[in-house]
């Protein structure tokens, strides 16, 4: 029978150093056919350094001295014929070798064509021709199973920059090329930075020394929102971190409204049983604000003063960032104006104070926001202010919107300066509200003193949610002031209460003496907003902390009548005035119940919250009331929860029965 010419005669199996020696002539012969402008294209691309070594679909390296077979297939793929007719000539030359033998990738193995299985192991002297001459079949199916994304591409910048020179010579350095941006994993959040104020616990005082609480009112939410986002992670916040007043406040109440802005505050009181402690009491104050309006609201002066600095490059950081203030644009209107300041290893101004009216404009600056340097928050404060003073409007609401993690590390960084510096702002008619970011270096600190000097709100940002709360569903809260230096001041009668302790609020104290001071500085409240104050009492004849002095007994007050168990006395600015107003009110046993169960409904949640505060800082009045304990009384007192905050904060209190107490070190 005739041989058949069209088909390759079989040839013996080349050794290693044939094979080698074809694959070089093979790649030489590829490189020639480029041409010389293609090559000098190349060599002088701007574009991103290229692969230098080589990777199969498994992950291993494609070494060329161990991997024969599939090297020679990616060959004959790119340049089969000049391949094959070197591989042809090597035959006459090349002593008869046994065939290596390749596995095929663990992953997928190639499928082959019938009747050329792959042996199992190094086949006898008799053999048939080895796989380099299989049939078609034989060999492309290997190729398909090993030509993944970047395996072509691979061979081909292989064969381009063989023999170039290196890059250092040319001024670039060549890495391995880094995967898209989607891909890329989240840089790790910092472990352990976090800072905050510290402030110890309130102990009791005795009513015979002491008989008048001072504290301004606080209607922050930061501390209620870190604790969350630590008990998400399942790790017990820091105790510093637990502000027990903004635990309680983060919640709305359902307390009785005022009717006249004349008027802006309303205060709702009860007394009942604690239920952590037998024989003591729980005094509850609330206060609720004058809401105005959304149709009434006075424009608004903003200005977003924006973080960009590197720390800000995670994912719940400056993106969020973007989609908060996106969210906050959607309850603006043409009346109101914004302007972005951004500030990073230096600040500048992104928008111009610009009609909120033109939404695209406003939102394509913000989309352009990118992290990357050091933080100079001090010259970001002077050019936010300066906006916000070309901006401004008497009857407006002037506001800066600081969004920051509170990493200052450049420029003016002394918080005593920059306190002083938003303080004489603020005698401008210009607030500042801060709203955090971040976990792990978060300087709540620093975030909390500038909030508070500048009359303005601290809110943590930790989710989407909650900017959602913040700026959308309390918008007019978080921008609309109904008051000014708010202040509470609350006289207990020594012939009915022997001591009492207020229950958070340590970073708020006033002297007694600053109440009627009105150069001293207190909290804002915004339109709408609730707030909430508990004491602990204990009744005379109750179970005393602490022994009646031996020489220092005090008569009761002749003014205080005999039953009556304090006295509530508000002072306030309206937001426009320099000059401060005054709302008394009296508690007396007609609001007192005899059981934890016949409290308010809303008095008996605030207390489920403030143990829950008090347990996260340790306990040290609380006894061996539990989370558990917790869970209960909130789960009971609920009531309407349209945004499902209370539900949350009973999950919140399960969690924390099994949270950790410190955070693992980042790896």
């Amino acid at each position: 029978m005739a041989p058949d010419t069209d088909v390759l005669p079989p040839a013996p199996a080349p050794d290693a150093e044939a094979r080698e020696r074809a694959l070089a002539a093979a790649l030489a012969r590829f490189d020639a056919a480029q041409g010389d402008n293609d090559r000098a294209t190349a060599q002088a691309s701007a574009g991103p350094a290229r692969r230098t070594e080589r990777r199969s679909p498994v992950g291993g390296p494609l070494m060329l001295r161990t991997r024969p077979l599939v090297a020679a297939t990616l060959v004959a793929a790119l340049a089969a014929p000049a391949a094959w007719t070197i591989l042809l000539r090597e035959r006459e030359t090349a002593p008869p070798a046994p065939e290596a033998v390749v596995p095929p990738p663990p992953a997928a193995p190639a499928p082959v064509a019938a009747g050329s299985a792959r042996p199992a192991a190094p086949p006898p002297p008799a053999a048939p021709a080895p796989a380099w001459h299989a049939a078609p079949l034989a060999v492309t199916a290997p190729l398909a199973q090993w030509t993944l994304p970047e395996a072509a591409h691979d061979h081909q910048d292989f064969a381009r920059n063989r023999n170039r020179e290196a890059p250092a010579s040319r001024g670039l350095i060549t890495r391995p090329a880094a995967p898209a941006a989607d891909a890329r994993p989240a840089p790790a959040e910092p472990t352990g930075r976090d800072r905050f104020p510290q402030a110890q616990p309130s102990g009791f005082q005795a009513v015979a020394q002491a008989p008048v609480s001072t504290f301004s009112i606080d209607v922050d939410t930061a501390s209620y929102a870190f604790v969350r986002a630590s008990l998400n992670r399942n790790v017990l916040p820091p105790p510093d971190a637990v502000r027990v007043e903004e635990l309680i406040n983060y919640f709305p109440y359902a307390y009785p409204a005022p009717t006249s802005p004349e008027e802006p505050f309303r205060i709702t009181t009860s007394v009942f049983p604690s239920p952590w402690a037998e024989g003591r009491k729980l005094v509850q104050v609330g206060i609720k604000g004058y809401a105005v309006a959304p149709e009434t609201r006075p424009p608004a002066n903003l200005v977003f003063l924006v973080d960009t600095s590197g720390s800000m490059a995670g994912p719940n950081r400056l993106p969020l960032v973007k989609q908060a203030l996106g969210l906050l644009l959607t309850k603006l209107d043409a009346r109101d104006r914004v302007a972005i300041v951004a500030y990073a290893g230096e600040a500048g101004t992104v928008l111009p104070p610009t009609p909120a009216s033109e939404r695209q404009k406003i939102l394509a600056a913000i989309d352009g926001l990118g992290a990357g340097g050091g933080t100079a928050g001090g010259e970001g404060l002077r050019q936010a202010y300066a906006l916000a003073e070309q901006g401004f409007e008497a009857k407006a609401v002037n506001r800066v919107v600081l969004t920051t993690d509170g990493d200052f590390n450049l420029g003016i960084t002394d918080r005593d300066e920059l306190k002083g510096f938003i303080a004489r702002k603020r005698a401008t008619g210009i607030f500042l509200s801060v709203l955090g970011f971040g976990m792990g270096n978060h300087n709540d600190a620093l975030m909390q003193a500038l909030a508070q000097t500048g009359n303005g709100a601290a809110a943590y940002i930790d989710t989407l949610n909650e900017a959602r709360k913040v700026l959308v569903e309390e918008a007019t809260s978080t921008l609309v002031p109904i008051a000014k230096d708010v202040k509470i001041q609350v006289e207990f009668n020594p012939s009915q209460i022997a001591e009492y302790r207020l229950i958070g609020y340590e970073t708020r104290a006033l002297r007694r003496d600053d109440f009627a001071n009105d150069k001293v500085d207190a909290g804002e409240v915004g339109s709408g907003q609730s707030v909430t104050a508990l004491y602990e009492v204990v009744p005379v004849g109750g179970p005393r902390t602490m022994p009646d002095l031996r020489y220092g007994a005090t008569a009761p007050a002749a003014a205080a009548a005999p039953s009556d168990y304090a006295h509530v006395a508000i002072r306030y600015k309206r937001p426009d005035a320099e000059t401060s107003r005054l709302i008394e009110a009296v508690i007396d046993p007609g609001q007192e119940v005899k059981t934890f169960a016949e409290a308010p409904q809303e008095a008996r949640f605030a207390a489920a919250v403030a143990a829950f505060g008090e347990i996260l800082r340790g306990g040290a009045h609380t006894g061996r009331f539990g989370y558990g304990d917790v869970a209960r009384l909130a789960a009971g007192a609920r009531g309407e929860d349209p945004f499902g905050y209370r539900a949350e904060f009973v999950g919140l209190a399960r969690a924390a029965e099994s949270a950790a107490a410190l955070a693992p070190a980042p790896r």
